[in-house]
């Protein structure tokens, strides 16, 4: 559980370096899973992918052993928001959607990004909502500039998801800030009203994670007490960056080689690629 009285972490340029180090390892990472989704591979198959190529860069998954999770990845498919623990015994079939989250630590610094991704042949109307949840997201980074407020950041996620198909927006969890331990303060909604929470200021670096559903936003734990389903049954997407702010604008840490356009089109600082 995040303590709220916690001061947020403030880098210094170097140290963003130090974390985009750290987010290039999640990103190979999560370029190497993509590449494996496919019908027929297991959840437990991808998270074998992810760590090698976290171990093989010198960095330590975040993600094993935190408060006891066994897995290198979270696997979620389908119905599954977040949390979703890797097994041999999920294996996808053509047509699933698996929301893949990543982290790692390099030099004592955390990455985290999520990416969702189709196994064999899409449904359109899993694009569609893939697409606005990744939007959303790009959105809410736009958000991170000197001056702003935290709460700019939700609002903007918020305000897209439901201007572009009303999909549900799961409101119990959210982003947050990310440095020398993968959650800290601040919790980052993914709604709300502009204008409150903490001032945004240079150095400060956030998870920015919206998770769409297809229908209904509301959610359960399962009796793992790791993997968040939808109520009702409709799919879900997520996406993620890490991201740090800047005195020129926001700088994406766990930037991929797929993200380099839209980082240019959006403006954003250029990261070390």
């Amino acid at each position: 559980m995040i303590r709220r009285s916690e001061p947020v972490q403030i880098k210094t340029p170097e140290q963003i370096e130090l974390m985009r180090g750290a987010g290039r390892v999640v990103a190979r990472a999560l370029d190497a899973v993509r590449d494996a989704v496919r019908p027929g591979v297991s959840t437990l198959e991808l998270d074998a992918v992810a760590e090698k190529i976290i171990r093989d860069a010198g960095a330590v998954p975040s993600f094993k052993g935190y408060h006891g999770f066994p897995g290198s990845i979270c696997a979620s498919v389908n119905e599954q928001v977040v949390h979703g623990i890797p097994s041999a015994g999920t294996v996808l079939s053509d047509g699933d959607i698996v929301s893949v989250d990543c982290g790692a630590i390099l030099d004592g610094w955390h990455g985290d990004s999520a990416v969702t991704v189709v196994a064999g042949t899409p449904r359109d109307e899993d694009l569609r909502m893939m697409a606005v949840c990744e939007e959303s997201m790009w959105q809410g980074i736009a958000q991170m500039r000197v001056g702003g407020r935290l709460s700019d950041i939700s609002h903007a996620i918020g305000t897209y998801i439901a201007d572009n198909g009303g999909y549900g927006n799961v409101r119990e969890y959210g982003g947050h800030g990310i440095g020398t331990e993968m959650h800290m303060d601040p919790h980052v909604l993914n709604y709300g009203r502009k204008g409150r929470g903490v001032k945004l200021v240079e150095g400060m670096c956030l998870a920015i994670e919206p998770m769409t559903t297809m229908r209904g936003h509301e959610v359960i734990t399962l009796d793992d007490d790791w993997t968040v389903v939808t109520r009702d049954g409709g799919r879900a997407a997520h996406f993620e960056h890490s991201v740090a702010i800047t005195a020129e604008g926001p700088m994406v840490l766990t930037a991929r080689e797929d993200n380099r356009d839209k980082i240019t089109d959006m403006g954003f600082v250029q990261p070390n690629w």
